[in-house]
């Protein structure tokens, strides 16, 4: 029953002010017409007290648009009653009590305090001069006490609720920050699966169709080169579908059958990189400088793939029959250099030209896996490629 009280008045504020008003209301009259209680004074009339206690009453109605205004009026009210003769006790400053309670909520400590000690300041003198109480120090302590027992009832409440309010915000911005890093990962994760795509796609479809070209170049002058290029074409397109399984099987949920099991390609996978572009007639030699070591495998697969575009991009741009491929190692970084021989004019690299990606690719990569990437035309026209990347990032 209590509970569904307190949800009422919680969804109807003015109730709960008319309620708390009314009872205000009738104590403050009750102390009015019982203004003589206890004092020495038999000829007081109870009606000022009720008139004043009613207009401080009506005031408290606008307390939450006018909290300072209403505590001034509702003093104005108190403070001439306390210093007619009426005896100071709670139902007499019930109004008084509650315009201090909601003045200590709709506005700052200090503000509550100020105006707290100010009725006290206009309370307590005449209390302790009417003497109701018999005791000095009973009349000053009495109306001090409910003066500023509301004051420091509404400024906990409204520390409780500034408190309440850091939580939900700081709650608030935890979760807002939790969406904002899934958001980051998934767009990294996006553009991790584009990067996979561009690489598979432009290098296999590249050798598929120069491949096809050259055979159909070839297939009535030199029948058997052109069904060992097809031959090799069937290879280069089983391949590239079996990476672009592996990499789409990336994109499926962890619950879901028919994942791909094909181990992500690395540097081990070179030599067979190596031999379809030299299936295409373009010669690259590789070598290694340093004590060859293992590598983590997100940078093992960075190196390939820095090498596959690289290698394509020469085999697309470059007028020139041969490259070479440098594996370095030396402290913690493995660089790796792919040049080719300059024979030729080269095409605008791909950074530069509309729609190419593939040194921007190459350079996200490295940066992803923690390294460096750097790609420029070299003193004798030749276009060279160096990524750094660290063994074990």
């Amino acid at each position: 029953m209590l509970k569904h009280l307190q949800r009422y008045l919680r969804s109807h504020p003015r109730t709960a002010d008319a309620w708390a008003i009314a009872v205000a209301f009738g104590l403050a009259v009750y102390a009015g017409v019982e203004g003589t209680w206890g004092t020495t004074s038999d000829q007081l009339a109870w009606w000022p007290g009720v008139v004043l206690s009613a207009l401080a009453c009506v005031a408290l109605w606008w307390r939450r648009r006018h909290p300072v205004a209403v505590v001034v009026i509702v003093a104005l009210c108190v403070g001439p009653e306390v210093i007619y003769g009426y005896l100071t006790t709670p139902i007499l400053l019930a109004p008084a009590m509650l315009a201090l309670y909601w003045l200590a909520i709709e506005t700052d400590r200090r503000t509550a305090h100020l105006y707290g000690l100010v009725l006290v300041v206009l309370v307590v003198p005449p209390s302790v001069l009417g003497d109701n109480f018999g005791n000095p120090v009973l009349a000053a302590l009495n109306p001090a006490f409910f003066l500023f027992l509301p004051v420091a009832w509404g400024s906990a409440l409204q520390a409780r609720r500034a408190y309440l309010g850091s939580l939900y915000m700081r709650a608030e911005l935890a979760e807002r920050t939790r969406e904002e890093e899934a958001r980051r990962r998934v767009e990294e994760e996006r553009v991790r699966i584009a990067r996979e795509l561009h690489d598979v796609v432009a290098h296999h479809l590249a050798l598929a169709n120069a491949q096809a070209g050259t055979a159909a170049h070839l297939v009535r002058r030199r029948p058997e080169q052109a069904e060992r290029l097809i031959t090799d074409l069937a290879g280069t397109t089983g391949s590239a579908l079996r990476e672009l399984k592996a990499t789409v099987g990336l994109l499926r949920r962890p619950d879901e059958q028919g994942r791909s099991t094909e181990p992500s390609p690395g540097l081990g996978r070179l030599p067979e990189l190596i031999a379809e572009h030299a299936a295409m007639g373009l010669a690259v030699t590789v070598s290694d400088e340093g004590e060859e070591r293992p590598l983590a495998p997100g940078v093992d697969l960075t190196a390939y793939r820095i090498v596959q575009e690289a290698l394509t991009n020469v085999g697309k741009h470059a007028a020139t029959a041969t490259a070479r491929v440098t594996l370095s190692y030396a402290g913690n970084l493995l660089t790796i250099t792919v040049a080719d021989d300059g024979a030729g004019e080269r095409a605008t690299p791909a950074e530069d030209a509309p729609g190419g990606y593939g040194l921007i690719g190459m350079r996200e990569r490295a940066h992803s896996a923690g390294g460096r990437f750097t790609a420029g035309r070299g003193p004798d026209g030749g276009f060279t490629v160096v990524a750094e990347l660290p063994l074990n990032f």
